[in-house]
C-alpha cells in the first residue's frame, strides 16, 4: 500500500520545488529545460488568471447567442416597420385607430417562449422560400375585439378561451391581412410569401422547433382606444439561418436602398408610360373687347397673331413642348412635329 503524505510533508515538498525553480543569484536565468517549463507555466497561469480589475461576461451554454447585436438591430428595424404597417392595415380594416408598437426583441429557448404565454390564439405560418414555420400569437381579448368589429359591433371583449367554427375563418382573414405588412417589411432581406398552416388555442400543440432551440421572440403592444393587448411573433433560428449573412446592418442598408431605388424606378417608368396626358395645339391668340366677344356668332372671323408660314406650338398638359405644322392625312387633320421646343 502506498504511503500517504501528511500535510507537513506536502508543504515541505512544495517548498523544495519552489527553491529549485528560483534562478541563480545575480539575475541569471536557468538555461535548462526545467527552468523554461516553470517559466512558461507561470506565464500561462498569469495569462488565464482572473485579476480583480479584469472584465468578463457570464455565458450560459443552455442559452447560446445565435445572433450578434448587429443582426438583432437589423431584425428590430424590420419588425418595427412591420408594426407600423400592421397598425395601418388594422386601422383601415376595423375603421378605428389601431397603434402597434414594438416592445422587445429577444433570443430565448422555444420552451421559455411558450412558458411565458398564457391563453392565446397561435397561428402557425410558413414563410417560403424559407424552410420551417413561425408563430404569430394574439391574446384572446385582441382576437375577440377584431371579430366583433368585423361583424359590425363596437369591439366588445368576450371572456372566453376558445374559438367557434364560425370565428376561426374570421381570424384567418385578419391574419392574412397582416401578411401584406409582413411581406413588405421583410422584402429588404428576403421576399417571403406567408401562408397559414394551422390555428391553435393551446401552446401544447404548437411544435415549430425543439424545446431547447433558440428562437427570436418579438413582442408587440396593440392599442385600440383604452384597450391594450399583446401580440408576438416567434421565428426559429433554423428558419433564419440561411439569411443570417444578409442581416448585417451595413449590407442590408446598402443593398436594400439599391434594390428599392431600382424597383421604384421600374415601377414609376411603367406607370408613366401607361399614363394618359392631354395634348393641344395652340393656333395663336388675339385680343378683343368684351362687347365684341358677346357679339360673336357662327361664321365670324378672328385675326390671330400667328403667321401662316410659322410653326405653331404643340402643348402637353398646357405646357409647350414641340413646334410643327398642321397637315392632312386622308380625311383626318394631323400635326407634323418639326422641332422640339428644347432644341
Amino acid at each position: 500500500m502506498a504511503d500517504i503524505f501528511s500535510q507537513e510533508e506536502i508543504e515541505s515538498l512544495l517548498g523544495s520545488l519552489a527553491q529549485e525553480s528560483i534562478p541563480p543569484s545575480g539575475g541569471e536565468e536557468s538555461s535548462g529545460r526545467g527552468g523554461a517549463n516553470v517559466g512558461s507555466a507561470a506565464k500561462r497561469a498569469e495569462k488565464f488568471s482572473l485579476r480583480p480589475d479584469a472584465t468578463y461576461e457570464l455565458y450560459d451554454f443552455r442559452r447560446p447567442d445565435k445572433f450578434s447585436k448587429d443582426q438583432l438591430r437589423t431584425l428590430q428595424m424590420l419588425n418595427d416597420t412591420f408594426a407600423r404597417l400592421a397598425g395601418s392595415a388594422l386601422s383601415a380594416t376595423f375603421r378605428a385607430p389601431v397603434n402597434v408598437d414594438l416592445i422587445s426583441l429577444e433570443q430565448v429557448p422555444f420552451e421559455e417562449y411558450l412558458r411565458n404565454i398564457g391563453q392565446s390564439v397561435f397561428t402557425i405560418i410558413s414563410l417560403p422560400p424559407l424552410s420551417g414555420q413561425a408563430v404569430l400569437e394574439m391574446e384572446f381579448g385582441l382576437v375577440f375585439f377584431m371579430i366583433d368589429r368585423m361583424l359590425g359591433g363596437p369591439g366588445k371583449a368576450i371572456d372566453r378561451t376558445n374559438l367557434t367554427d364560425i370565428e376561426k375563418p374570421l381570424v384567418r382573414q385578419i391574419i392574412e391581412r397582416l401578411f401584406g405588412a409582413l411581406k413588405t417589411a421583410w422584402e429588404g432581406i428576403v421576399v417571403v410569401n406567408p401562408a397559414i398552416d394551422g390555428l391553435e388555442t393551446s401552446s401544447q400543440f404548437v411544435q415549430i422547433a425543439p424545446p431547447g432551440d433558440i428562437v427570436i421572440t418579438i413582442l408587440f403592444e396593440v392599442k385600440v382606444g383604452n384597450q391594450r393587448n399583446a401580440m408576438s411573433l416567434c421565428v426559429p433560428y433554423l428558419l433564419l439561418k440561411p439569411i443570417t449573412a444578409k442581416l448585417s446592418g451595413q449590407r442590408w442598408f446598402n443593398s436594400g436602398v439599391l434594390k428599392q431605388s431600382n424597383a421604384n424606378r421600374r415601377a414609376i417608368t411603367t406607370e408613366l408610360t401607361m399614363a394618359q396626358v392631354d395634348c393641344s395645339i395652340n393656333l395663336g391668340s388675339t385680343k378683343m373687347k368684351v362687347q365684341d366677344f358677346l357679339e360673336l356668332e357662327p361664321g365670324a372671323l378672328l385675326r390671330l397673331n400667328q403667321k401662316t408660314k410659322e410653326d405653331i406650338q404643340f402643348c402637353v398638359e398646357d405646357v409647350p413642348k414641340f413646334f410643327g405644322k398642321p397637315a392632312l392625312q386622308g380625311k383626318n387633320l394631323v400635326f407634323s412635329v418639326t422641332q422640339s421646343l428644347e432644341d
